[in-house]
């Protein structure tokens, strides 16, 4: 059994490869990466083809995460079929994607940060117009969200 998860955020160059890069790590530590899938996509086609973002790239590297071969794509009709988690990073993209989704995959779509036990914040700020610390900040929740989810997922697969 593999448990496919999406993160979403607009662009798909900050936040959400973050998160794919952070859970994809943290999976991989946990020796499941045969057994969960990560991906991300953007609900905004600005940013298709392109690397993650220069700052969001050096903040990641720094506490050893690598997204240098993760390029930006937008979120597809077809996405919600596949994937088993569309974790949108705000309530912005959340809106957008349960615009796009089929009824029938709507309990898929969720906040990333409803899986955080340490942050009580709902939404992943975005840190494109900001500094270098919004970056470290979006680590900090994502790490806490991914540590939350894997803990759901290990639920779902085999022992």
């Amino acid at each position: 059994m593999t448990v496919k998860v999406l993160f979403v955020c607009t662009g798909n160059i900050c936040r959400s490869p973050t998160a794919q890069a952070v859970f994809r790590h943290v999976v991989a530590r946990e020796g499941l990466a045969a057994h969960v899938e990560c991906d991300s996509a953007g609900t905004h086609d600005y940013h298709v083809g392109e690397p993650p973002d220069p700052r969001a790239q050096d903040a990641a590297t720094r506490r050893g995460y690598d997204m240098s071969d993760l390029r930006g794509r937008q979120v597809s009709r077809e996405d919600f079929a596949v994937f088993d988690y569309v974790l949108a990073m705000d309530e912005y993209n959340l809106e957008l994607l349960s615009r796009l989704c089929p009824r029938a995959h709507a309990r898929k779509l969720r906040l990333l940060m409803e899986f955080a036990t340490l942050h009580e914040m709902r939404e992943v700020p975005d840190p494109y117009y900001g500094g270098a610390t919004g970056f470290e900040r979006v680590l900090d929740m994502v790490e806490d969200a991914a540590r939350g989810l894997l803990e759901e997922l290990r639920e779902r697969l085999p022992a």
